[in-house]
């Protein structure tokens, strides 16, 4: 596996080494040795999937307690997936990355606890799946508005079109007014 830091310390992208052959292919998508040996000492504690129609975008979501490292990718499809620090001690607070995950490109990201998550997907359907590092709390978790302009997100949304957004993500608040870490 190879590990690419990213703009945002802690945020990680991690290419595995997938190998084909005429069945199809092969890849270790986490291996603990590995893992701790680039700096990620995770604990998973539990699997999420979601599958997500064209358009659909899910976040920006965190939990202000048992905050939740998250190992993201797709298994099947397309997304742009972004991690915004909402830690107000660092000096990357309210700052975001973005890129593409797919089932062809096989790449995954590492989003640590502190950081707010969410993804758009960008074909007809994706099948996104994540390892977290603590249990979900749904009395702790949060949301911020996908298009705060303090943090300008740069999604990659088709011309005139706004994404499929659940009704809590449509009413979440902006940064300057959300519950964050310290």
């Amino acid at each position: 596996m190879k590990f690419v830091a990213t703009q945002l310390p802690g945020v990680v992208r991690i290419e595995p080494a997938v190998h084909w052959d005429e069945r199809g292919f092969f890849m270790e998508s986490w291996q603990a040795q590995d893992f701790h040996d680039a700096g990620i000492a995770a604990e998973f504690v539990q699997d999420n999937v979601s599958q997500s129609v064209r358009g659909t975008l899910r976040g920006l979501h965190y939990q202000v307690k048992q905050s939740q490292g998250k190992l993201v990718r797709v298994v099947e499809g397309e997304v742009f997936d972004v991690a915004v620090d909402l830690r107000k001690s660092s000096p990357h607070y309210g700052q975001w990355v973005g890129g593409v995950l797919s089932a062809d490109n096989k790449q995954q990201l590492w989003v640590p606890p502190g950081f707010g998550h969410g993804f758009l997907v960008l074909s007809d359907s994706a099948v996104f799946e994540y390892k977290c590092t603590d249990y979900y709390a749904p009395e702790f978790e949060r949301a911020i508005r996908w298009d705060d302009p303090d943090i300008g997100i740069e999604w990659p949304l088709e011309e005139g079109s706004r994404p499929v957004l659940s009704a809590r993500d449509a009413a979440a608040p902006c940064l300057e007014d959300a519950e964050t870490y310290p």
